[in-house]
């Protein structure tokens, strides 16, 4: 069930308005004002889109993440055997945290990986990756259950801002 846009809009968020700008102020800190790097922040939310298949957010890029360095070859190795991949070992234990999160039953997060987060990042650090993911996941779930959207081209656009501004840039 696809939700189309309002009348004069660009997209199906446009019905609430309101709900949609307190959303673009989070999510827009989240990326724009957080204290984790943008490249990790995107290897978590690519991996998600990968998890549950959304096929929107496997085809966005922020551009703060490609400023950082977050190639596509890096992108390209994030995938289920990421482990064995040349990810930099930070978002290889990113990924790790990731996955335990995006699991259909997720549990505590075992003592080696608690000690390894807790050496390479920050508690603010690990607050806004498992914030960005479960963000991420429920965003991405919400638009596989509306069905499949319309084949969009691999997109590099802006990091999202908390006044919610987005404009296209090319790939």
């Amino acid at each position: 069930m696809r939700i189309a846009p309002p009348a004069g809009k660009m997209t199906f968020l446009d019905h609430r308005p309101e709900l949609f700008a307190a959303f673009n102020r989070f999510y827009g800190t989240l990326w724009s004002e957080g204290v984790l790097d943008q490249p990790t922040k995107e290897v978590a939310r690519l991996r998600n889109a990968r998890v549950t298949g959304c096929g929107i957010c496997r085809n966005l890029r922020f551009a703060g993440a490609r400023d950082g360095g977050l190639d596509e070859e890096l992108v390209e190795q994030i995938r289920d055997d990421h482990q064995d991949s040349a990810l930099p070992s930070r978002f290889k234990l990113a990924l790790r945290f990731v996955d335990v999160l995006l699991s259909p039953a997720p549990a505590a997060v075992d003592a080696t990986l608690a000690a390894e987060l807790r050496a390479e990042l920050s508690p603010a650090e690990i607050v806004e990756l498992a914030l960005t993911t479960a963000v991420a996941q429920g965003f991405s779930k919400a638009a596989v259950a509306w069905g499949p959207a319309p084949d969009i081209p691999l997109m590099v656009i802006p990091t999202p801002k908390p006044e919610g501004t987005v404009a296209s840039r090319s790939a």
